[in-house]
């Protein structure tokens, strides 16, 4: 499609929600959903005046494609954000696996236990994890652009008494400190790609978003095992403040408010002050007038607990999610222990990882032929898949996991040439893209109306297990050795198989008893 051909649906588009809220197609209205955008529908009958006065004085966009829609927008200008955000959530969860390179370093500057050493790599995935419960809720009251701005300007900042720590308790503190205020390129920077693109074109955008969080823990030993050999742990930290200041200026210069409705709720307040009509509004103020900020936080955490707990099919797919990245990190302890077998120093034991990041970018690449897919079960239903359309990418991943785990378990022998565990960790890589890809848009399917909880109770399942793991990897490669710990994590895997399987063919008798699902 082309640029002029995009934004003349987009014009249409805007028409369609201008002069009939009701007409919304199936796919729009699941896009306002997810990013948040709100409607007001006026109701007819004896109080039809009334109502069509409230739509009169309800701001809306133009019917011509209105330049302050994000969807109006350049291809290039959205791709650039786009481009930005992703990288902002790159250099976030980067930083949180830097540390694993530095912890010999830490151990012996500070003079403490390696046990003690790792709480630098748990304590900032707990901050991550802690993190979105009030910076989600934030950015539906103040927009994305603020809570980006304000909390990574933040974390630019308390990154530097990391780097300049001269005893552990100021560097465990101001890492957790960092981890809160980066998780919101982890809890909002979705939103912003569902701001940027209508839910046909969003495969390409989302898949360039979904790979750098994932992308980034592998880098970050990959870089600090470079940076710590050669030069200081306190060299690889500043490097990292370097990098944050930067993509920090290049979010004040570059990246807009993309919010629709935090858009429209400035465009009501330009008018009223041109216009004189105290009346003008836009839905998102008539929807924050019932809510407070302190009411939201509280809401939005009891919620993300009653998921949990009341949702079983929710609490089955955090647990998977949260075991995939659990063993990530759990791997930021095991490969300096598998590889080190094969002799491998520092910055060689950082390449070991480049296998994952293979598999992600391989993972990646086939994101077209996946929502090729989605888009045929889209036409066969009459515009609006069923959530188990999701599944088959899931299926995949659920197959792909363990295999490449005992590959892995079982070529973990110094007698095995170093390149084939390496080789053995791609399909890993690929999994875990496959599996949280299909996962998050399932959730967001089918617990649409609570959708931003649903996700935020899988983002503190990742955290917490993210968070713990890695603190028993050394004990339990010691006891159970390479193969046998690795393998075991490989069985845990193979019991999560028959979960995606289950949902797609029982999915809608299972979603029929949710008290939650759409």
């Amino acid at each position: 499609m082309t640029e002029n051909s995009e934004r003349a649906e987009v014009a249409q588009q805007m028409s369609h929600s201008t002069s009939s809220p009701n007409s919304q197609s199936a796919a729009s209205t699941r896009h306002d959903v997810e990013h948040g955008a709100s409607t007001v529908e006026g109701e007819k009958g004896a109080s039809g005046t009334a109502a069509e006065e409230k739509d009169a004085n309800l701001v809306s966009w133009d019917v011509d494609a209105d330049s302050r829609n994000p969807l109006a927008w350049s291809t290039a200008k959205r791709w650039t954000i786009l481009m930005i955000v992703s990288t902002c959530s790159l250099c976030v969860t980067c930083t949180s696996s830097v540390v694993s390179s530095t912890f010999e370093s830490l151990e012996s500057e500070f003079r403490i236990g390696h046990e003690v050493a790792i709480l630098g790599l748990s304590l900032f995935v707990l901050g991550l994890g802690i993190g979105p419960l009030a910076l989600a809720p934030l950015s539906e009251f103040y927009g994305r652009r603020p809570v980006y701005l304000s909390s990574f300007g933040l974390f630019v900042l308390l990154g530097l008494p990391v780097s300049f720590a001269n005893n552990p308790a100021v560097f465990f503190i101001f890492r957790f400190l960092t981890g809160v205020f980066g998780s919101a390129f982890l809890s909002v920077a979705g939103g912003t790609v569902a701001d940027l693109f209508l839910p046909k074109d969003m495969a390409l955008p989302m898949a360039a978003y979904t790979m750098s969080p994932f992308l980034g823990p592998i880098l970050g030993p990959l870089y600090a095992g470079f940076a710590t050999y050669f030069s200081t742990w306190r060299w690889t930290f500043w490097t990292i403040n370097i990098w944050s200041f930067i993509m920090w200026i290049a979010l004040l210069l570059f990246v807009p408010e993309t919010f629709h409705p935090t858009i429209l709720t400035t465009k009501a307040k330009h008018l009223r002050r041109s216009t004189g009509n105290a009346d003008l509004c836009s839905a998102h103020e008539l929807k924050l007038r019932e809510k407070s900020i302190g009411g939201t936080l509280r809401a939005n955490s009891t919620k993300v607990i009653q998921l949990l707990i009341l949702e079983p099919m929710l609490a089955l797919l955090c647990l998977w999610t949260a075991l995939l990245l659990g063993i990530l990190y759990l791997f930021f302890e095991a490969f300096p222990i598998v590889f080190r077998t094969h002799g491998f120093n520092l910055w060689q034991t950082g390449l070991s990882f480049l296998g994952l990041a293979v598999g992600l970018i391989l993972g990646a690449f086939t994101m077209p032929y996946w929502a090729g897919r989605y888009r045929r079960a889209m036409a066969e239903n009459g515009g609006q898949a069923p959530p188990e359309a999701r599944l088959p990418m899931a299926m995949v991943a659920a197959i792909l996991n363990p295999i490449s785990l005992f590959w892995f378990a079982f070529t973990t022998y110094p007698a095995v040439h170093w390149s084939v565990p390496i080789v053995a960790s791609i399909p890993f890589g690929a999994g875990i893209l496959f599996t949280y890809s299909a996962v998050f848009s399932y959730t967001a399917d089918v617990w649409r109306p609570v959708a931003a909880s649903a996700l935020g109770a899988n983002s503190i399942s990742r955290s917490l297990f993210a968070c713990v793991f890695p603190l028993f990897a050394t004990q339990m490669y010691a006891r159970l050795g390479n193969a046998g710990a690795t393998a075991l994590l490989a069985g845990l895997n193979v019991l999560m198989v028959p979960i995606p399987f289950i949902f797609a063919k029982y999915g809608p008798q299972l979603r029929a008893k949710s008290r939650y699902s759409y």
